[in-house]
């Protein structure tokens, strides 16, 4: 029953995909990516894989064929889906495996939230941990058999063999694994009806704080060890509890962590807006992809933390996160784009990590000049500062008091002179290449960055900030909201496509 129950879920996922195709006759191409719209889709329509959408097409054949599927999904600006891309599905060798063997499929995790989620579900049972990318392996109707995320290209190529192999030999046992597979990808998106009578209490809430407690970094903010993710709804909830409650100990982790975060160099300090992540406990070195959905809840959290704290430096971090996304993340329509990868362009032309964001130390003397020990003792140009291969991240760690006391300036002329390397730092990076943009407006993101404008609003009462949000609602109404009342969850090259998902309502 649960494989019968699995199918017509993987079939009603076929059924929501309404994007409108190309005329163009598809059959002139191998690949057949090209005809797609979605920037991390495009970014594979030349490789040597014969990629398909997911879709009707991709899956008759493999039922055809009776051909497993080799179902790969990631997002544009995911650092190491590039890496994969260029080790394997770039390379002819892997390519010939691939396409003798497997129906391939490519999917762009932010159109199709919905097959990622029964994938990941699979990997993660799998293996206890999931990821982009993400890539599994499933029999002709779906159902998946072996999966994970990055793979070296010599482990990807034995790894696609021995399974082909097995199925050839033995697909009773594969069938079977599936099943199992299947029933506890089932079994692991139950949600047991709560009958228990209704017990909203304080008791309880602190209940879960003190649990919350064990995991806190109060050195460094956020919880303890690395990777670090801001996890902004975490501390909306922390800074509610502390202001409601008066719990002093609570609120100085909430503005801890929040100063970190903010004077990490996960806020790209030049420039404004945040990284996904830090990969070190410091909050320091990011995978440097910026992602609408952290930056629109970020301002949020700061515009409250402002409002409970008039912390001046939460302020600023709203400010130049709004100067970031209108200037580089809204369309001309009011849309507001998903994401910038990141990676970039270095000097030699090659796709690398942090290649904008990063900078030398003899640079930064050059442009910086006369105020270089002030600069780099502000943004920390030293061992802690320090990434690899010569570069610096640049991160504060002292307060704006401290250094003005220290180099003898007042607090005013300290924040003058930073606007000043801002702006040079900033025409400096202009030179460089841009990170590549994915340039697609989600229903569902787009009005998380609308909510960020709404409650930077209504804290700083800033007209540009409403402007942007009434301009944003518009673009939706016009764009995104069916005739039948119904949403499109994906708008890009002026078509709106693929019916929304719970996350758009």
């Amino acid at each position: 029953m649960l494989k019968y129950v699995f199918l017509i879920f993987l079939m009603l996922a076929i059924a929501c995909t309404n994007q409108s195709k190309s005329s163009m006759d598809k059959d002139q191409y191998t690949n057949k990516l090209i005809h797609e719209t979605s920037p991390y889709l495009l970014q594979h329509a030349h490789n040597p894989v014969d990629w398909y959408p997911w879709g009707e097409e991709a899956l008759s054949k493999a039922k055809k064929e009776n051909k497993l599927l080799l179902i790969s999904i990631g997002y544009s600006s995911c650092h190491w889906c590039h890496v994969m891309e260029h080790e394997s599905f770039e390379n002819e060798d892997v390519a010939e495996i691939m396409n003798a063997n497997f129906i391939n499929i490519k999917v762009d995790r932010e159109e199709r939230p919905d097959i990622d989620q029964v994938y990941m579900n699979a990997v993660q049972l799998m293996t206890g941990s999931g990821g982009w990318p993400l890539n599994c392996i499933a029999l002709p109707d779906g159902r998946p058999i072996w999966g994970g995320t990055y793979f070296p290209k010599e482990k990807w190529k034995q790894a696609l063999s021995q399974i082909s192999d097995l199925y050839r030999q033995k697909p009773e046992d594969v069938i079977d694994y599936a099943e199992k597979l299947t029933a506890g990808v089932l079994q692991s998106d139950l949600i047991e009806l709560n009958n228990a009578e209704d017990n909203f209490n304080l008791k309880f809430l602190d209940s879960v704080v003190d649990n919350w407690r064990d995991f806190m970094d109060t050195d460094l903010g956020g919880r303890r060890g690395a990777p670090k993710f801001p996890m902004p709804s975490n501390y909306h909830f922390l800074l509610r509890y502390a202001v409601q409650k008066g719990d002093a100990e609570i609120m100085e982790f909430v503005k801890l962590s929040l100063d970190q975060i903010s004077k990490g160099g996960i806020n790209d300090h030049v420039g404004g807006g945040f990284s996904r992540y830090s990969v070190d406990k410091k909050w320091h070195v990011p995978h440097f992809e910026k992602m609408l959905y952290d930056n629109a809840q970020l301002v949020s959290l700061y515009s409250e933390a402002y409002q409970a704290t008039k912390d001046e430096l939460y302020k600023q971090t709203v400010y130049e996160t709004l100067g970031f996304i209108a200037r580089e993340m809204t369309s001309a329509e009011g849309a507001f784009y998903s994401a910038l990868d990141a990676d970039s362009l270095n000097e030699d032309g090659e796709l690398e990590e942090g290649a904008y964001y990063v900078w030398k130390e003899d640079i930064l003397k050059k442009l910086i000049g006369a105020d270089y020990e002030l600069f780099s003792a502000y943004y920390n140009v030293n061992y802690y500062g320090f990434w690899e291969h010569d570069n610096y991240v640049l991160i504060k760690r002292d307060s704006d008091a401290n250094i003005s006391e220290k180099f003898g300036i007042t607090i005013s002329e300290l924040r003058e002179k930073d606007l000043q390397w801002k702006t040079i730092l900033s025409e400096a990076r202009a030179q460089r290449s841009y990170p590549r943009m994915d340039a697609k407006a989600l229903t569902s993101w787009n009005a998380l960055m609308l909510k960020g404008y709404t409650d930077a609003y209504k804290v700083f009462q800033e007209p540009e900030f409403l402007e942007a949000a009434l301009k944003n609602a518009k673009f939706i109404l016009a764009n995104l909201l069916q005739g039948n009342g119904a949403l499109f969850h994906s708008y890009i090259a002026e078509k709106s496509s693929i019916n929304g998902f719970l996350e758009d309502y």
